[in-house]
């Protein structure tokens, strides 16, 4: 447990931005209400509240991305980070000490969004499979905002993390069905674990059975300890530079 005083420290600078806390949860919430008023106006079913919910979570976890490289790459600017250097911490305490206090802000999204997905007409059934699917995924987001801000400036990662938040938007499969679209849209999507982890929300919150998406599921749980794996190689390499 030595890394719980340095993710309390984490916890307090992530919690002192309060813009950046604004704009990850007003932003699904914004694209949350759009669709449904689209929706209102000519009823399609991948714009429902009970389709759109699922996407639209998953969406607003593509943020921290960007909040944790930020953070860790402006505390490698500044020389926090190699003042820590010197005490016995390893890369795997200074990775979870530095991705903990996004998972109450995740949890905090996720509370928000289906909270208000349901008072527009969303019926959840199978909820807590839902939120496991939607922690593994803040684990992946998160862990690639430790391998971007363990390699790169913090200028890059403006630029970097940017990118990623519009890829993951784009390929996630929130706004629009990936199999109906085809092409290289549908093969980059299922080549990364956003639009898997839309599909079993989906599935899990509709109540269908487990052997249908276990797939999907699977793919999310790999591309979660690969890449937390990963970001820990990662700053371990970032320990070494001089």
């Amino acid at each position: 447990m030595k890394f719980v005083k340095l993710a309390d420290r984490n916890m307090k600078e992530l919690y002192r931005d309060p813009v950046s806390m604004l704009l990850g949860l007003v932003m699904p919430l914004v694209m949350l209400l759009l669709f449904n008023s689209i929706n209102r106006r000519q009823p399609l079913e991948m714009f429902s509240p009970q389709h759109l919910t699922p996407g639209v979570v998953i969406f607003g976890l593509a943020f921290t991305v960007m909040f944790s490289a930020m953070m860790l790459s402006r505390d490698k600017k500044n020389a926090f980070l190699i003042r820590l250097f010197t005490t016995p911490l390893k890369a795997g305490d200074y990775i979870v000490a530095y991705m903990l206090p996004f998972l109450p802000f995740a949890l905090m999204q996720t509370v928000v969004v289906f909270a208000v997905g349901a008072f527009l007409g969303a019926v959840y059934q199978n909820l807590l499979f839902a939120a496991l699917v939607i922690l593994l995924t803040a684990l992946i987001c998160s862990s690639l905002g430790m391998i971007l801000g363990s390699l790169l400036t913090e200028n890059q990662v403006a630029g970097a993390g940017s990118l990623l938040v519009t890829m993951i938007g784009l390929f996630c499969g929130a706004w629009m069905d990936l199999h109906m679209v085809g092409g290289i849209f549908e093969k980059i999507g299922y080549a990364i674990p956003f639009a898997h982890a839309v599909d079993v929300s989906r599935a899990a919150l509709n109540g269908i059975a487990f052997a249908e998406y276990s797939p999907s599921f699977y793919i999310v749980l790999i591309y979660a300890v690969v890449l937390f794996v990963l970001a820990i190689l990662a700053f371990r390499h970032a320990m070494k530079r001089p």
